[in-house]
């Protein structure tokens, strides 16, 4: 099977599900007749679909009789549920979850034996390619089949194959991270306006000056201390901004943030 004759089912069409469809679609890597989707709400399926291109199926069963990869994009409490009237249905398929906290012995418990399934748990700018998916390296499909989507994440974003133990606190930091990094943007553009800049134009600058720095770090593959060190200049204004950060708590806010998220998984 080949990207261009895959098909992708969503049982669930929300955020995530929609980024990953959008995704698809902004890097052209599928089709939107290559896409459907079930949700519980039919009337707001359809507009999700329709304008998309994408068909919207009245339910999980139906969803799965035509998809090939079956993305299971529930709540992670509904998955158990959601999943028992599928179980023969499945056989043949690639079942990729993208339930936070839900592993590969959670579905293997779940499924019907020899179902091929794998867990890989985007982040939201998934929709413009530019999406973390945190995968869990324990999984069962075959190598063909895990070429094949390794293949399709890899053209929507970065694929960090993780132990089944670190998977939650990596999904913390790329999933729970565009939250973070949002109101860092805001509070930059909050002082953007406070010194005369329009909401818009400030908003532009952090927003683009994070996807810059980004990119820079992940092409050079420098240390971020040493990125930080090359914008400090000695005297001057950037050293002096860090270190009114490091007073203020900077890093110990954040990692704060990331362990208030961890206690979700306890």
């Amino acid at each position: 099977m080949t990207r261009e004759e895959v098909k992708i089912g969503f049982i669930g069409f929300g955020n995530m599900g929609q980024a990953i469809a959008d995704g698809f679609l902004y890097t052209h890597t599928l089709k939107p007749s290559q896409m459907c989707a079930c949700a519980v709400n039919y009337e707001k399926l359809k507009k999700n679909t329709e304008k998309r291109g994408m068909k919207a199926c009245r339910d999980s069963k139906e969803t799965v009789e035509q998809s090939d990869i079956v993305v299971v994009a529930v709540k992670p409490w509904m998955t158990g549920a959601v999943l028992a009237p599928l179980k023969d249905l499945l056989a043949g398929k690639i079942l990729w979850s993208v339930a936070a906290g839900v592993m590969f012995d959670d579905y293997e418990a779940m499924l019907a034996p020899g179902t091929h399934h794998i867990s890989a748990i985007p982040s939201t700018p998934a929709a413009v390619g530019e999406g973390i998916y945190t995968c869990e390296k324990k999984h069962s499909l075959t190598e063909e089949e895990y070429a094949l989507f390794h293949s399709l994440l890899s053209a929507i974003g970065i694929v960090a194959e993780v132990e089944t133990q670190k998977v939650n606190i990596a999904n913390t930091i790329s999933g729970c991270g565009p939250a973070f990094a949002s109101m860092f943007i805001e509070a930059l553009g909050d002082a953007g306006v406070m010194y005369g800049l329009t909401r818009p134009q400030a908003y532009e600058l952090a927003a683009g000056m994070i996807a810059g720095t980004g990119k820079l770090m992940l092409h050079q593959g420098k240390h971020p201390g040493q990125m930080k060190d090359d914008v400090c200049s000695p005297g001057g204004t950037t050293i002096r901004g860090v270190a009114a950060l490091e007073k203020a708590g900077f890093r110990t806010a954040i990692i704060q943030a990331v362990e208030a998220a961890m206690k979700t998984y306890e």
